[in-house]
C-alpha cells in the first residue's frame, strides 16, 4: 500500500503553500488520498513553516511525525529539516548540501523556462512529482486548475517551469529505483473543518454570526461573508464581547446566531456565557484552540481549553461541550449544536484547534444536514401575562421571539420569576428556577453520544482521545495491534454533560491529548471514576502523530 509523507518546507512568503496545495491538488486527480496540514511561526514573512503531506490509498486524517521526502525551498530549510527525515529518506533542495539527494535550481529553472523567478514554485512542484514517481499529467491538471483565473500565459509559463523542473528532477531520480505511481479510479473530495462547519451552521438555519478575528478561529467568519449565498448575515464585531452580545440578541430576535474565537476571546465572552444561561437564550460558540495561556502561540495547535469550557461562567447552568474530529464529524455536531443549544435554550461550544482549521482531509463525498429542525414552537395559546421562564417538568418554557407577537418578552441578567420580572423569593422563586435550569441539565445528559470504540472487545489496553486526535490514536492502535499489542481506543467527541458510559473491563487506560496536565483523564477520574493509568500528552504546538503515541505508550 501506497502511505507516502511529505514535507514542503521554506520561510514565510515563498510560497510553500502554494507549491503545498498543488501537489496535494495532483495526487488527488490521480485518484489517491491525501491528508495535508500546516505548520509555521506567527509572521507575514520570515521565519520557518512547512506543509506538511499524508499520500494514500484510503483517506486517514493523522499527520506523519517523520517525511519519506523533504522539498526544501531553501538551503535554510533543507538544514533545519532534515533531522525530519527518514534515514532512508530524500530530500530536494536548490543547492547542494548535507544529505541533499536532489538538486534542481528552483529559480535558474523558472527563468529559463517561464522567463521569470515568480514561477520557481512550480519548478519546485513538478521536482518534488517526479522524485515522488507522480507523472506529468496530473500535475499540468492541477496547475491549470489553480492559475485559471490568470491569463493564458500566465497558466501555459507555469506548466512549462513545471514540465521542466519535473525532467530535472526525473533525470537524477530514474537510475534510484523510483517507479511511476499508478492512476488509480477513486475519487476523492477535499475538505477543510472551519469551511465544512460555516456550511453546516448555514445548512442548520443559522441565519448570524459575528465574530471578532483571531486565529484559528477567524477562516469560519470570512467563509460565510465571502459565500452570502448561504444566507448568513455576518458582522465583523470590534471586540468579542461585542460579537457574542450580538449572536444573544440577534438569537433573542429568532434568528440561529453563533460566534467563533480562540481561547483568549472566550475569556473575554464568558460574562455572556454565564447571560445566555440566565435568560435561557441558544447561541452556539465555536472555540478553536491554541496553545496559551495569553496570547500563546497563535498559529500552532493545542487541546487546552476542555475544562475551561466544561466550567466557565460564573453560576450553575447547563451547556453542552462537543469536540469535532474532522470535517465530516464537524458537520453533524454543528447540526446537534444548533438543535440541541435551541431545544434547551441555552449554550452549545463546539471545540475545534489549529490543527483542524489548517488541515484539509480527503472524504469520500460529506454528508450536510438534511436541514434545521424545527425551532422552539410559540404556545398554542399565550396569555395575557406571558411567562417567559414558566416553571415545566423539563424545565424548558415556551419561548417567543422578541417582536414574534404582541406579548412583552423580558430579558434580564437578575434571577426572576416566571415572567422574567426581578425577584428576592429566596424561599421558593430562587431554588426554583436553579432546579428549572439544572433540569434541562439532566435530560441534555440523554441526548448526548457515547464515545466511539475500536478494537476493545479484546483489549487489554484502551487509548482514550477527545477532538481532533482521532485518526493518530487509531492509526496507533492499528501499529501496536501489528505487533501483537491488544490496544483499543475510546474516542470522545461529546464531552459536556458527559453521557453515561461503561468502560471495558478489565482494560488498562491511558488518555492520550495535546495539553500538558491530562484534562480529559482529570475530566473521566472526576465523573466516572475510571481509573488512569498513564497519561500522553503532547504541548510543543504540533500535532499528535501515531509514531510518537506509540514511542510514548511503549
Amino acid at each position: 500500500m501506497i502511505d507516502r509523507s511529505v514535507f514542503i518546507a521554506g520561510a514565510a512568503g515563498e510560497g510553500v503553500q502554494t507549491v503545498g496545495d498543488v501537489v496535494a491538488r495532483a495526487f488527488q486527480v490521480h485518484g489517491y488520498a491525501v491528508f495535508a496540514n500546516k505548520e509555521f511561526e506567527s509572521r507575514i514573512r520570515g521565519g520557518r513553516s512547512s506543509y506538511r503531506l499524508r499520500i494514500r490509498e484510503t483517506p486517514l486524517g493523522a499527520p506523519c511525525g517523520t517525511a519519506d521526502v523533504l522539498l526544501a525551498i531553501n538551503p535554510d530549510a533543507a538544514a533545519y529539516y532534515q533531522s525530519d527525515v527518514r534515514e532512508d529518506g530524500w530530500i530536494i533542495a536548490p543547492e547542494t548540501g548535507d544529505r541533499v539527494d536532489v538538486i534542481v535550481p528552483f529559480r535558474d529553472v523558472a527563468v529559463e523556462h517561464g522567463g521569470k523567478e515568480i514561477y520557481a514554485n512550480s519548478a519546485a512542484a513538478g521536482a518534488l512529482c517526479a522524485t515522488l514517481g507522480l507523472p506529468l499529467e496530473p500535475l499540468t491538471a492541477a496547475l491549470r486548475a489553480a492559475f485559471a483565473r490568470y491569463n493564458d500565459e500566465i497558466v501555459a509559463s507555469n506548466v512549462a517551469v513545471a514540465a521542466a523542473g519535473h525532467r530535472h528532477a526525473g533525470a537524477q531520480v530514474a537510475s534510484r529505483g523510483v517507479r511511476q505511481i499508478p492512476a488509480r479510479t477513486a475519487r476523492y473530495a477535499l475538505a477543510n473543518t472551519h469551511e465544512a462547519i460555516a456550511i453546516a451552521a448555514a445548512a442548520a438555519g443559522c441565519r448570524f454570526m459575528a465574530a471578532y478575528p483571531m486565529s484559528p478561529s477567524t477562516d469560519i467568519i470570512t467563509y460565510l461573508a465571502a459565500h452570502e449565498d448561504l444566507g448568513v448575515f455576518t458582522e465583523q464585531a470590534e471586540d468579542e464581547i461585542a460579537a457574542v452580545n450580538m449572536a444573544l440578541g440577534a438569537s433573542a430576535g429568532g434568528a440561529r446566531a453563533m460566534t467563533a474565537t480562540s481561547g483568549g476571546g472566550f475569556a473575554l465572552m464568558v460574562e455572556s456565557v454565564s447571560l445566555a444561561g440566565m435568560i435561557e437564550t441558544p447561541i452556539v460558540i465555536v472555540i478553536a484552540q491554541r496553545p496559551g495561556p495569553a496570547t500563546g502561540l497563535p498559529t500552532r495547535t493545542a487541546q487546552e481549553d476542555l475544562l475551561f469550557a466544561i466550567r466557565a461562567g460564573h453560576g450553575e447552568f447547563p451547556r453542552i461541550v462537543f469536540a469535532a474530529s474532522d470535517p465530516q464529524d464537524a458537520i453533524c455536531k454543528t447540526k446537534r449544536a444548533f438543535d440541541l443549544a435551541d431545544r434547551y435554550q441555552t449554550v452549545a461550544i463546539l471545540l475545534t484547534d489549529q490543527f483542524l482549521a489548517d488541515s484539509l482531509f480527503s472524504v469520500d463525498s460529506p454528508m450536510l444536514p438534511d436541514g434545521p429542525s424545527s425551532q422552539s414552537a410559540p404556545p398554542s395559546s399565550i396569555p395575557a401575562m406571558y411567562a417567559r421562564y414558566a416553571l415545566t417538568e423539563t424545565g424548558i418554557s415556551p419561548r417567543l421571539y422578541i417582536g414574534q407577537t404582541e406579548h412583552p418578552v423580558i430579558l434580564d441578567s437578575d434571577e426572576h420569576d416566571e415572567t422574567g420580572h426581578l425577584t428576592e423569593d429566596l424561599r421558593f422563586m430562587r431554588p426554583a428556577m436553579v432546579e428549572k435550569r439544572l433540569e434541562k441539565g439532566r435530560r441534555l445528559k440523554r441526548e448526548m453520544h457515547p464515545p466511539q470504540m475500536n478494537h476493545c472487545e479484546d483489549a487489554e489496553a484502551a487509548l482514550i482521545g477527545w477532538g481532533s486526535t482521532r485518526g493518530a490514536i487509531e492509526e496507533a492502535v492499528e501499529r501496536l495491534r501489528a505487533t501483537g499489542h491488544r490496544v483499543g481506543s475510546i474516542h470522545f467527541g461529546d464531552l459536556w454533560p458527559l453521557p453515561a458510559f461503561d468502560f471495558p473491563e478489565n482494560a488498562r487506560y491511558w488518555t492520550v491529548e495535546g495539553n500538558a496536565t491530562g484534562q480529559l483523564a482529570s475530566l473521566l477520574t472526576a465523573e466516572y471514576r475510571v481509573p488512569i493509568e498513564g497519561r500522553i500528552g503532547r504541548y510543543d504546538g504540533l500535532p499528535l502523530d501515531a509514531e510518537t503515541i506509540v514511542k510514548e505508550w511503549s
